[in-house]
């Protein structure tokens, strides 16, 4: 096979959705703000396949990125509605290669997507118990050429004593895009989920197990590409423990007073461990989120 792709075949496809390796959750306040640092770094990607089509060679199209690292700021109106955006950068494979060199190679670091999500709080969680809520989540890519994502779901919490567990199962729509000569928008719904079960050994320190995925195509929903017709769907699996540390800081009040620790910004870092678990995800993803609630 020439080094040369000659005549490459990228069918626009939708990838499939893998969302941030986050947990949305139900806490919300009016007047409430919180920014958020959300960072993913990915090694062991599994390797590009690649096939002799009737127009040249075709690519798979699995969703593949070295780096991920989102901004977002999120805003409480009230006790059971809130509303978050942001951006985020990626350093993606790139989707048309020109040569077999390039099919595995990465682009630099660029803005790729703009996103907005309201959560909706139905049952609040009030100390130990569980509590219930909706989340609806758009994501639009920078390059007018891909699918935007739409996301909904609900949140499910449940703590007992140092316990924590949450899980957010969703359904995702790609929509819109460009489709290839002769080939429909693949307008498919996949499945992605969040999962945490979390141990508290004080009021700085926990330890959470957490699982992320993605179930690509549900049913016959879209329009496969040619290149989805080759290599089929692909599934996205990880699992790991992520450590968590909080710290208060600022404020109005004196020293670590009650009266002040409500007022004051509260600092969250987790750092987590997280490993593929089938080939068609990276083998390892190392997990960096930064929290300031004020």
């Amino acid at each position: 096979m020439s080094l040369v792709l000659c005549c490459a075949a990228s069918e626009a496809g939708a990838e499939p959705f893998i969302g941030q390796f986050e947990l949305k959750n139900l806490e919300s306040e009016r007047g409430a703000f919180e920014f958020q640092s959300q960072n993913a770094r990915m090694w062991g990607q599994p390797p590009r396949r690649l096939v002799e089509g009737p127009d040249g060679v075709v690519l798979d199209e699995n969703s593949v990125t070295r780096g991920r690292y989102a901004l977002e700021l999120e805003m409480g109106f009230t006790r059971t509605v809130k509303m978050r955006f942001g951006v985020e950068f990626e350093e993606e494979r790139f989707e048309e290669a020109d040569s077999i060199l390039q099919a595995n190679a990465f682009d630099d670091l660029t803005l790729s997507e703009i996103g907005a999500e309201i959560i909706v709080v139905l049952a609040p969680r009030e100390g130990d118990g569980g509590g219930f809520g909706l989340v609806a989540e758009i994501e639009t890519p920078v390059d007018r050429d891909e699918s935007s994502a739409l996301s909904l779901g609900p949140i499910l919490e449940f703590r007992s004593g140092r316990w924590f567990a949450a899980a957010i199962p969703m359904v995702v729509y790609a929509f819109g895009g460009e489709a290839e000569p002769g080939e429909r928008i693949d307008n498919k719904w996949d499945f992605a989920y969040a999962t945490q079960l979390a141990y508290t050994f004080s009021e700085r320190w926990s330890l959470a197990l957490e699982g992320y995925g993605t179930v690509e195509r549900l049913g016959r929903t879209g329009h496969p590409s040619e290149s989805a017709r080759m290599f089929g769907d692909f599934n996205q699996h990880r699992v790991g423990p992520v450590v968590y540390y909080a710290r208060p800081f600022g404020g109005s009040g004196a020293g670590d007073s009650d009266e002040g620790g409500d007022d004051r910004a509260t600092l969250t870092i987790g750092l987590g461990f997280l490993q593929g678990l089938n080939r068609h995800t990276a083998e390892h993803t190392l997990k960096l989120s930064i929290e300031i609630d004020f």
